[in-house]
């Protein structure tokens, strides 16, 4: 029987990672093995945090869990963790200075995925989740990328915003099958869309001028991110600059399939991303 205390944390960290077949995975590879483990680890933690989030089950223990989380924070940073991600995070806090803060604060974020229902936030509320969800992962990343000057902490916040808004714009129907409902309500309202609940915003003809609102603040914050990548050596920026291209074709193939078709699903092929990974590994 294997227990915990069995399991090898870069073992477990790499198979999460190879296992969730995320995007994430493409930016990851071309980094030096060392910082490669460490965004191993980082994804890991997120990984498991969102799962607990998503999966079925009742948000009181989901809550618990989440808290389960925080303390193993504490005893991370304490030198001493318990659960196989948190102990292959232990050399990369030591090694590229990983803020505690930015841990805790993707757990926030996860709280309120926690929720058996999300019905659409405020602006200011949805920019806060991004920070959470997004913009924490991007300041815990360019600390294992070795990229901390500025304007770096002004890059991680403004490409998380762009990439957790396309990931808004891409699961509309997919979330609202779960009662979730991520869209603003100011461009709800402008725009007419009654959302008393998040699946009726789907038989909507209006949500499509809501999604192309959104998908313009997208827009505008992968324009900031460029903007601050030319003050700064992006080499040093490459897995971040991999991931923003590929999500960058994400939100021009949603918007050329058109916002009223909700149950079409965009991805970037395969080949695609192996040929962005090539572009940026070759510098």
């Amino acid at each position: 029987m294997t227990t915990i205390g069995d399991i090898d944390p870069q073992r477990h960290v790499r198979d999460v990672v190879r296992q969730s077949g995320s995007s994430f995975l493409w930016g990851m590879r071309i980094l030096p093995k060392p910082r490669r483990d460490a965004m191993y680890a980082i994804y890991a933690f997120c990984r498991e945090v969102d799962d607990i989030a998503d999966e079925p089950g009742k948000e009181v223990d989901k809550r618990a869990q989440l808290q389960e989380w925080r303390a193993e924070i504490d005893r991370l940073y304490d030198g001493a963790p318990t659960y196989p991600t948190a102990k292959a995070l232990l050399d990369p806090i030591r090694d590229y200075d990983l803020p505690r803060a930015e841990f805790l604060t993707v757990i926030d974020g996860m709280e309120t995925d926690a929720r058996p229902v999300v019905t659409a936030p405020s602006m200011d509320e949805l920019m806060t989740y991004c920070r959470r969800v997004a913009g924490a992962v991007g300041m815990l990343s360019i600390h294992a990328f070795g990229a901390t000057r500025p304007p770096a902490p002004d890059i991680a916040v403004a490409l998380g915003n762009a990439l957790q808004l396309t990931n808004i714009l891409r699961d509309v129907n997919e979330d609202a099958m779960r009662d979730r409902l991520y869209l603003p309500r100011e461009l709800l309202e402008k725009h007419g869309v009654r959302y008393d609940t998040a699946a009726a915003v789907l038989h909507d003809d209006n949500t499509a001028a809501v999604c192309a609102d959104l998908a313009r603040t997208a827009r505008d914050y992968f324009a900031a991110t460029d903007a601050l990548l030319a003050q700064f050596d992006w080499r040093l920026m490459r897995p971040a600059i991999l991931m923003m291209e590929v999500y960058r074709r994400t939100l021009n193939r949603l918007e050329a399939r058109g916002w009223d078709k909700f149950r079409e699903p965009v991805r970037v092929s395969r080949p695609e991303k192996l040929w962005v990974a090539f572009r940026y590994s070759l510098f």
